[in-house]
């Protein structure tokens, strides 16, 4: 979810104005982009692929019964792990049941 955290100012010249950092540090135009690009790295990144590096892995989208997803849940809490990754290693064990 997207949060607003107020309007946004008007742009400014980093090498002309000054402007602190959390840290006391003085944040210039190109500390600025480089942090900006990791930003935009960051959010482009998501999770790793699993069908290999840069391809898109499917996505699938299932409906259980409440049980179903309860035991999965538990399952994931115990082996701290989370609840997709369950579901896919049942997934794929069943496939390889079925195949």
């Amino acid at each position: 979810m997207t949060q607003r955290i107020g309007p946004v100012g008007p742009d400014i010249n980093l090498d002309e104005e000054e402007v602190r950092l959390p840290d006391g540090s003085s944040l210039s135009e190109e500390a600025a982009a480089q942090l900006a690009e990791r930003v935009i790295e960051q959010r482009r990144a998501g999770r790793p692929s699993l069908t290999g590096s840069g391809a898109h892995t499917p996505a699938l989208t299932v409906r259980v019964r409440p049980g179903v997803r309860s035991a999965l849940e538990e399952i994931a809490h115990k082996q701290g792990r989370r609840l997709a990754d369950v579901s896919r290693e049942a997934l794929d064990e069943y496939v390889a049941r079925h195949t």
